[in-house]
């Protein structure tokens, strides 16, 4: 997700939230690293980080649940071996961190690199890393230095930005003002590069299972 100076920051730290921790983040379309421009960065880090920490974990069957375990404890280990490594590398946490048996706690790092697993690969987690950008090309380059393209989100409300993240974000979707957690069904939802190929949605999966035909004839 980019998160433009221009953005509503408490639209966009909301949504973000909601992208980031339901289902403990194990969705493929999870809100995994998040580019603020730096001069809202302090403001948005402030409110992400208290929003996250208010965050009530439980019974996913309880309505006032936010987030819950996760589907087994190998998976919360390798999502803490992953927090850990990137802490040894130099990362900061700045929420959450801390594994229960399967629950992992909502969690926000900073300072972090493309080197790390919780930038370079799919988390599966209730992990964001919460990194300062300050030009837009900058943030474009940051959304597309990994082999994933499945969806990005881009709050900005300047045209020439939302023109340049959809021509330049190498993803299959970009959601403007929201998250890339947003899909409906009749969307060609899907992605590029190792994010897969070929389109769900009800039209375009129905052409994926079958074989178009031509017949040419010359009278």
């Amino acid at each position: 997700v980019i998160i433009a100076e221009t953005a509503d920051v408490d639209v966009a730290v909301v949504k973000c939230a909601g992208a980031a921790f339901a289902y403990s983040g194990q969705v493929c379309i999870h809100a995994q690293r998040l580019f603020v421009h730096q001069s809202i960065f302090d403001e948005f880090s402030k409110h992400f980080v208290k929003l996250t920490n208010k965050l009530r974990s439980g019974d996913p069957a309880h309505a006032d649940t936010d987030i819950s375990s996760m589907i087994d404890e190998d998976n919360a280990i390798r999502v803490e071996n992953w927090v850990n490594e990137a802490i040894h590398g130099g990362a900061e946490v700045l929420a959450g961190g801390s594994r229960e048996g399967s629950f992992y706690p909502p969690t926000v790092l900073t300072r972090t690199h493309n080197e790390m697993k919780v930038c370079s690969r799919e988390i599966f987690g209730p992990v964001v890393t919460l990194e300062p950008y300050a030009e837009f090309d900058e943030a474009i380059a940051f959304i597309n230095n990994t082999r994933f393209g499945l969806q990005a989100g881009v709050f900005t409300n300047k045209a020439d930005e939302i023109n340049q993240a959809f021509n330049r974000i190498q993803t299959g979707g970009v959601i403007i003002n929201d998250v890339p957690t947003f899909r409906v069904d009749h969307m060609p939802y899907g992605g590029i590069k190792d994010s897969g190929f070929g389109r769900e949605g009800l039209k375009y999966a129905i052409h994926d299972m079958l074989e178009p035909r031509i017949l040419v004839k010359d009278f």
